[in-house]
Formats: structure tokens, C-alpha cells, sequence
């Protein structure tokens, strides 16, 4: 709760004017004081008065990629049985407010609004709580209180066509690494015949043994792995321009072009961070897709942090295709990646922002000089040859 201006001013006189009236004996004093002090009480109990709202927002869509139109509606309903006078509400939408028209909203009755939410960056876009201001008729006292759930927005960064993804690793018994596009399928076990299943999968030799039909099951061993490591690091990223890393923006761009191209060919893919995700960008249930935590990914000061995951990756071996995202800042990093290469048979790095092209063979690496994510993804086609 808080006092308006005018009603300080008027419980200051309140303390004056009944201080006088009892010090001199004046009762016209006393009499005035005790109803301004009335006054101010009876504001109080007003502005307390809680009007019971039903607040309701949808999103369309809640997910857009950064520059795609979004828009919000809010819908306000007094389920009270009093009409909701002298009332004043806002909507936040990120760092804006949103006015919302509830003065004088009768019993049952509902308000909307839409507005659109703004995704000229990428980002989560906070929209909510609606702060509900009470305020007495007299305009001395103001009651704030928020209505309703925050809902978020998922700006996700552009996503540019790729030609294609990343050739596949198949591995022979002897150690050789040889290209397979699309991967290659390999016996698995057998299981029992169910209704829709291609009587060319029946294995009939076991079927006879057996007494019922049993068909093959086969999988795709040599499926391309895709692991994107993206550099999160501010360090990566030094160039600021109105305060946004540009270089980093054209990474996650690049990244969400990869991820997705990736899911569209049913490949198997994993985004990585070098540094620790942000709180937003993980979830108990760990619900959050690539392109949501690229949407919440913001940079760290964790400048050793390369070193860290180098070391993971080459113990866990996540993938047959490693592609490294960095920013000029990065570039000094790139030993630590280039030893990969005995893990990973095919690393590629896309170095983004920088003001001088990379010297060639850095550290023995396919390194992409890029301005930007839709130049990397125009130099895709030849990096993927690799």
C-alpha cells in the first residue's frame, strides 16, 4: 500500500491541526484534524478492498522465430458481485507496459486486450503479471497488487535452409572410417509377427523353429551423430553493438539452422553449450527443446570453460560430427577443439564477427569464416564435403 502525495500532505495537517487543537484549547482545530485523519483511513480501507478479477492470456503463437509477428490477448473478467470503480491496470510485456481498460468493469462482464509482443530480438519475452492499481475516490492512497501468471515467449533465433547435413561415419572392423550419407542398416533381433509388419522381414527359419512368426528388427549403425557445441563464452564474443553481441546472435542463428536440418532428416542431434546454461534455459523435467534454449542462451563469464568441455566431449564421445561455433574471441581456443579429431571424425568450426579470416589449416580444422548465419548457412554446401 502506499500514500499518494496528497494524502502524506494530508495526514501531515491531520498531526498539525490536532497537535493545535488540543495544545491551545481550540476544538475547530481538533475537529478538522480528526477528519483528515478520517479521511485517510477511510482511503485505506478502500484501497484494501480487493476486487476479485479472473485474469486469462493466450499467446499466438508462443513460439516465432526473432522478426515473426506475436501477439498477445488478455482477457479481464470482474467475477466479483461489486462493480470494480476507480481502478487502473497494466500489463507488462518484457520492459514496455501494456494499459488495460478495467475502470468501471460490471459484475460478469469481461475486458480484452491485444497487443503484439515484440521479437525483433531473440530471447524469453516475460509477459505478465497484471498490476491492478486501487485507488480511493479522493486520490490518497494506491494499492498495487499483481493478477494472473507471468507467460513467456520464445523468440527463437532465424532459422536458415541448409542444403544438406553432414555426411554419416560407418566404421569397419579393421578401423577404417568410411562416408556413408545416409547410414547403413545392420541386423538386430527378432520379435514376433504383428498385424501391418512386411512379410519380407519374416525370418522364416525361426519362424518354423519357433512355431509363430518372428520378423527382423534392423537399425541404422552408421546414422551421422551431429554434436553442435555452441560457444557461449563472453570472452568468444567481445564486440558490442547497442550492447548485443552480433557474433553470438549469427551463432545461435547458425545452430538452430544445423539443429533444425538435422530433425527434418530424422538425424540424431545434440546441442551443447561451452559454458554452464543459464536457469532459464533448464527445466526439472528437462522439457525445453534446442531451439528453446537457444531462444533463453545468454553468455557467461566463464572464460576456462573450453578446456572443461573439450575433455567431456572426448570422454563421452557423444557423435561421429562435431561443429564448433564461436566468435572472434574464440579463435585462441581452437587447439583444444582440434584435438577432437581422434574422437570425432569430422569437426567443422564456423568462427563468426571476425574482422580477419582465419589462417588456413588453424590447428588442422575445416574453419568457416562467416558474417553472419545466413552466410554460413550460403557456405554450408561446400563445408559439408569435407
Amino acid at each position: 500500500m502506499g500514500i499518494t502525495a496528497r494524502g502524506v500532505g494530508l495526514l501531515v495537517a491531520a498531526v498539525v491541526l490536532l497537535g493545535a487543537g488540543f495544545r491551545f484549547a481550540y476544538p475547530e482545530l481538533t475537529l478538522l484534524g480528526a477528519a483528515a485523519g478520517a479521511a485517510v483511513g477511510y482511503a485505506a480501507l478502500v484501497a484494501a478492498w480487493r476486487p476479485r478479477l479472473a485474469v486469462t492470456r493466450r499467446a499466438d503463437p508462443d513460439r516465432v522465430a526473432r522478426g515473426e509477428p506475436a501477439s498477445m490477448t488478455l482477457t479481464v473478467r470482474n467475477t466479483g458481485r461489486l462493480r470494480s470503480a476507480n481502478l487502473l491496470a497494466e500489463d507488462r510485456c518484457g520492459a514496455r507496459t501494456v494499459p488495460v481498460p478495467v475502470l468501471r468493469l460490471r459484475p460478469g462482464r469481461d475486458t480484452e486486450v491485444r497487443y503484439d509482443v515484440p521479437t525483433h530480438r531473440r530471447g524469453v519475452v516475460p509477459v505478465g503479471p497484471l498490476r491492478v492499481t486501487r485507488r480511493d475516490p479522493l486520490g490518497l492512497v494506491a494499492l498495487a497488487r499483481p493478477y494472473g501468471a507471468a507467460v513467456p515467449v520464445w523468440v527463437h533465433p532465424r532459422i536458415h535452409p541448409l542444403t544438406a547435413v553432414p555426411r554419416g561415419a560407418g566404421r569397419s572392423l579393421d578401423g577404417r572410417v568410411d562416408g556413408v550419407p545416409h547410414g547403413s542398416i545392420t541386423f538386430d533381433s527378432l520379435r514376433e509377427y504383428v498385424v501391418g509388419d512386411e512379410l519380407r522381414r519374416v525370418h522364416w527359419r525361426t519362424s518354423a523353429r519357433m512355431g509363430e512368426l518372428m520378423v527382423r528388427e534392423n537399425v541404422d549403425t552408421s546414422l551421422p551423430r551431429l554434436v553442435v557445441l555452441l560457444d557461449n563464452r563472453a570472452a568468444a564474443h567481445p564486440h558490442r553493438v547497442g550492447g548485443v553481441a552480433e557474433s553470438f546472435e549469427s551463432a545461435c542463428e547458425a545452430a538452430a539452422s544445423i539443429v533444425t536440418a538435422a530433425h527434418r532428416a530424422d538425424l540424431p542431434v545434440l546441442l551443447l553449450f561451452v559454458a554452464a546454461e543459464s536457469a532459464e534455459t533448464t527445466t526439472p523435467d528437462g522439457a525445453l527443446g534446442p531451439l528453446d534454449r537457444l531462444a533463453a542462451a545468454e553468455l557467461s563469464g566463464d572464460g576456462d570453460a573450453v578446456r572443461a568441455a573439450t575433455t567431456r566431449l572426448r570422454q563421452d564421445r557423444l557423435g561421429d560430427t562435431l561443429i564448433f561455433l564461436t566468435g572472434p574471441g574464440g579463435r585462441d581456443e581452437l587447439g583444444h577443439v582440434g584435438a577432437l579429431r581422434g574422437a570425432y571424425p569430422s569437426v567443422v568450426v564456423g568462427v563468426f564477427g571476425a574482422a580477419e579470416p582465419t589462417p588456413p589449416g588453424a590447428a588442422g580444422l575445416v574453419v568457416v569464416d562467416a558474417a553472419d548465419g545466413a552466410q554460413f548457412a550460403a557456405e554450408w554446401d561446400g563445408v559439408r564435403r569435407w
